[in-house]
């Protein structure tokens, strides 16, 4: 049974998940790819692909670190069915490499936990999500987690405060330089890259229906009993979980802002919705149901890279 096999954590899962993830992005990089083949074209998408699998390693190891799920790989299936049913989040290369930034700025502000080398962390944090932010403005939003990291684990030295400033100034110094050495302009990078769009018409079709039905009712159903549990959780683990509540959040309003309404504007969701659906698993005592609830996501996913 596919929740058993997934119930421990065991290399062979990563491989089964990476299998799957090259499947789903080979068919849909065969289906949108408009241009020809070429060495150069091969080397991007591979690199594109290394950077999911990248995503993949990090989410693991810093919600298995900091205790944000059980020992299983539950996770991990979470997150690769979820670019299954809408393998569109693969399509825009600016949002899956800064989708990959902020999962290392999560693993950051989470580890705020230890309360050890919170400076560089702070620094890194910030670091992480300004190079995001070159690459999609909207991926900004998720500066709020560095200052309710400090909030909750009542980080008070102004100094820590002001560091997460520095790296972003860090960011901004460096890319400056860069186009201005480079002789890029700033207009034609700036231009749209403040956009804002509510116009979700060219989200109307099956595949996008279907994929966000699913998506919204398994992160609705599951985030209640994901912050019922928060209390049940010691004390110095909470603001993790409400970190994790809140970047879900963050994501959801990138969904509704983002200029691309493509589908990879979900990209944000999945790790934050992983965890979460990867603790509800955790907490359903009839197999069945685990059962029913991953092969919905896994007929789904069949039907939307058929449609």
């Amino acid at each position: 049974m596919i929740s058993s096999f997934f119930s421990k954590a065991k290399p062979i899962h990563f491989l089964v998940i990476s299998a799957m993830l090259f499947v789903v992005f080979l068919v849909t990089k065969l289906t949108t790819l408009t241009s020809n083949f070429s060495v150069e074209l091969f080397f991007k998408q591979a690199f594109l692909f290394g950077v999911c699998l990248a995503s993949l390693f990090v989410l693991d190891f810093f919600a298995s670190k900091n205790k944000l799920t059980k020992k299983n790989s539950y996770k991990i299936l979470m997150f690769g069915l979820f670019v299954a049913v809408l393998p569109e989040t693969l399509s825009n290369s600016k949002l899956l490499v800064a989708n990959f930034f902020i999962l290392l700025a999560l693993r950051r502000i989470i580890s705020l936990r230890s309360r050890k080398e919170i400076k560089k962390k702070l620094f890194d944090a910030a670091f992480w999500i300004s190079l995001a932010t070159l690459l999609f403005f909207w991926a900004s939003l998720f500066y709020i987690l560095i200052f309710l990291a400090l909030f909750l684990h009542s980080i008070i030295d102004i100094k820590n405060w002001i560091i997460p400033f520095i790296g972003v100034l860090c960011v901004v110094v460096i890319a400056a330089a860069y186009m201005i050495a480079m002789d890029i302009d700033f207009d034609p990078y700036l231009n749209g890259f403040f956009d804002v769009s509510f116009d979700f018409t060219s989200l109307n079709s099956k595949r996008m229906i279907i994929a966000a039905t699913l998506l919204f009712s398994y992160g609705i159903w599951a985030s209640f009993y994901f912050m019922r549990s928060i209390k049940r959780q010691l004390k110095s683990y909470r603001p993790s979980f409400i970190i994790v509540i809140v970047s879900s959040l963050i994501a959801l309003s990138i969904i509704l802002v983002s200029p691309y309404k493509d589908g990879s504007e979900f990209i944000f969701l999945f790790a934050p919705l992983a965890i979460i659906m990867s603790n509800y698993l955790e907490i359903i005592p009839e197999k069945w149901f685990k059962e029913v609830l991953i092969l919905i996501l896994i007929g789904a996913a069949l039907l939307n890279l058929m449609l």
